[in-house]
This record gives structure tokens, C-alpha cells and sequence, in this order.
């Protein structure tokens, strides 16, 4: 589904991104593994467009989205969504959860009853119609993710960036929203990059892992291979530091 093609990015001297080179497959869970400050998330956003690289190209579906028009952008928009990392800052604090879920389906002139869209996805998600009125300040972490997750599905998007999405939870409620998202992906066959610092997370969602270190991809494989037999010593690290 996605291709990155050497990828480099730089902010003044720093170079961030070394030459990345990366295939997310339809239908799987690849998570890019590393310490923080290693370039994951700057990486996620020029995945998804927010930010250009300096070189290299993203290639979504076999087209390079940097060179969309404003027609395959909007679809390209509406088949990709992103899960950040803090709940707390992602959501509208002064507005309801019921909108801030039915902001993307702005995008859809021709879903009419949106209302109807939000309750339902919101459910999937594990929140009850009562919490449509409610604003963000009133839910615990664990909703309020929930509420943000429901958010990037409810327009039925093909793929997902999950950033650090279990991060700023209690321990109890990252293995609830783990479940969500394990959940969710098979029930909807989506296509997601996981991104975390923690490789204990790991294990049970992802298919594949890239592990990443100081802007390089240093290991790709399969999740058994990584966690029997890694080749690379920074893997080998961060495994011995579960």
C-alpha cells in the first residue's frame, strides 16, 4: 500500500531522516520500533503528508503523494487517518466528543445521517451514545482515546498511523485500547503503522517491525524472527531492556 523511497529530512544541521526506505503491505500491522528522538514521528507525518521530505519519495498506492492533484489529495485525505499520541491535546476541549468525531465527516456531502455514524462508530469503539454530549474534560484517558480513535474510523479509512497511541495510559487501560486496536484491524481489515518506543507493546500487535535508530531503519522483519532471533544489536538492546 505505501512505499518509501530514500527519504532524507533535515531540520537546519540536524539530519533527522537518513535515506529510509520502507513498504507498508495492505492489511498489516507494521511497527516502527525506537527510542524517542530517533525521527518515528517525523516520519509518520511525511507518510501521511503533513510534512516533505527534503528527498525521496512517499509512493501511496504506486503515486507519489506529493505530486496529487487537489482531487487524489482529498482522497488520499479521506483513506488515511492519524491516532496521536496524547488524547488530552488531541480532542477540542470546548467541543462536545459527538462533533470532534463527526469533524471528518465533513469531508462527505453525501452521508446524511451523521449523527447516526458517530453513535454507531462511536459504539465499536466502546463508548455508549451518552458520551456524544460530553465534552473531553469529563472522560478518563482511556475515553478520551477511545474518542480519538473513533474519530480516524468514522470515515472508514483503509489506513492508519497510530502514534504512540498507549503511551500517556495507565498500564491497566493500554492493554484495553490495545485489544481496540487489534480488534479493529482485523474486523476492518485495516492497513496500520504502529509507532512506539516500547517493545513490550510490540509483540502482540504487530506482523512485522522495523526498528529504528537515529533516522535509520536498521532491522525489518517478521515479529517472531524479531523476538527469536534479532540480527541487529540496537534490537538486541532494546529487547534486553523489556
Amino acid at each position: 500500500m505505501i512505499k518509501l523511497i530514500n527519504i532524507s529530512k533535515s531540520y537546519g544541521k540536524n539530519k533527522v531522516l537518513k535515506n529510509i526506505n520502507l513498504e507498508i503491505k495492505k492489511g498489516e500491522v507494521l511497527a516502527l520500533v525506537g527510542e524517542s528522538g530517533s525521527g518515528k514521528t517525523t516520519l509518520s507525518k511525511i507518510i501521511i503528508g503533513i510534512e516533505k521530505p527534503d528527498s525521496g519519495e512517499v509512493l501511496f498506492e504506486g503515486e507519489n503523494i506529493f505530486k496529487f492533484d487537489r482531487k487524489k489529495l482529498i482522497n488520499f485525505r479521506k483513506k488515511t487517518q492519524y491516532i496521536f499520541q496524547d488524547p488530552y491535546s488531541s480532542l477540542n476541549p470546548r467541543l462536545k466528543i459527538g462533533t470532534s468525531i463527526k469533524e471528518p465527516l465533513l469531508l462527505f456531502r453525501n452521508i446524511k445521517n451523521k449523527k447516526e455514524k458517530v453513535i454507531e462508530t462511536m459504539k465499536i469503539c466502546g463508548l455508549t451514545e451518552e458520551f456524544y454530549d460530553k465534552f473531553p474534560h469529563q472522560l478518563s484517558g482511556g475515553q478520551r482515546q477511545r474518542a480519538v480513535i473513533a474519530r480516524a474510523l468514522v470515515i472508514n479509512p483503509e489506513f492508519i498511523i497510530a502514534d504512540e497511541p498507549v503511551s500517556s495510559l495507565d498500564v491497566s487501560v493500554q492493554a484495553q485500547i490495545l485489544n481496540l486496536l487489534k480488534n479493529l484491524h482485523e474486523k476492518f481489515r485495516l492497513t496500520m503503522l504502529f509507532i512506539t518506543h516500547d517493545f513490550s507493546v510490540v509483540r502482540f500487535i504487530a506482523d512485522r517491525i522495523a526498528v529504528m535508530k537515529e533516522g535509520e531503519i536498521v532491522e525489518v522483519a517478521t515479529n517472531e524472527k524479531i523476538f527469536q532471533n534479532p540480527t541487529h544489536n540496537y534490537t538486541k538492546l532494546l529487547l534486553e531492556a523489556i
